[in-house]
């Protein structure tokens, strides 16, 4: 069931994205119409590569995304999360428009949609609008360069740590959808290498591993482990949209 909010002084209820949540009330009323529900499981494609983008899709509460990238061996690399605080799609791009990662959804739950086309006419009728996407645009490109950064740089304790308090920020809870298989492939690591630094981490107290998820007992404490790009990319975020990017 998709989850709504009331927003601002006349309690509109709006659905739970930070994204359109941020919007004036005129913006919002450009595209409410048009927006309409859709319930995505985990692990589901919303796009392959060289797919047609024509849906906007803005994850609601704690459901998440990623974006994944193959590899000539036939891996598959993560390189950012989205969550609440954003949304995959045409952004800033008009016209066709194809995919050029695959877009899968992480944490399944409510999204809201939006065809590209209205958007597209919405942006044409308010130059706040267009601005705004085009901010988030920008923060969803600092997000894929600090990963860049961060895969090259930082060890994979600090880069494990790293995904999991992203995650528990995005969905606001202590449980994040994570198995072995998913976080070696957010590291570009082979499951062994992932292992090690669960075990790590259960052993000093920080998480517990379940069955297709990890419990996470000292948040803090994986905060401390982890290298500062969350911290650098919600800096970004603040300057550039502030209080868009989920807060634990």
């Amino acid at each position: 069931m998709l989850r709504m909010e009331s927003v601002g002084s006349h309690g509109e209820m709006r659905p739970f994205n930070n994204l359109l949540r941020v919007l004036n009330e005129r913006d919002y009323g450009l595209i409410a119409a048009e927006l309409f529900a859709a319930d995505h499981t985990a692990g589901e494609v919303l796009y392959n590569p060289g797919d047609n983008v024509d849906v906007v899709h803005f994850p609601c509460g704690t459901s998440m995304m990623s974006f994944v990238v193959g590899g000539e061996d036939g891996r598959e690399v993560e390189t950012v999360l989205i969550g609440r605080e954003g949304a995959v799609g045409g952004i800033v791009s008009q016209g066709h428009l194809p995919a050029y990662t695959r877009v899968m959804v992480k944490f399944g739950g409510g999204f809201v949609c939006l065809r590209m086309e209205d958007l597209e006419a919405a942006k044409e009728k308010s130059p706040a609008l267009r601005a705004i996407f085009a901010r988030y645009a920008d923060c969803l490109l600092a997000q894929i360069f600090q990963s860049t950064a961060c895969n090259a740089i930082h060890p994979i304790e600090q880069r494990v740590a790293k995904w999991m308090v992203a995650a528990a920020e995005r969905t606001g809870g202590e449980v994040v959808p994570f198995t072995h298989e998913a976080i070696a492939a957010m590291l570009g690591a082979g499951r062994s290498h992932t292992t090690r630094v669960l075990q790590d981490f259960k052993a000093r107290g920080l998480v517990e591993t379940r069955r297709g998820s990890v419990l996470i007992h000292d948040l803090d404490g994986l905060r401390r482990m982890s290298c500062p790009c969350n911290e650098l990319v919600k800096s970004h975020f603040e300057d550039v949209l502030r209080g868009v990017y989920p807060r634990a």
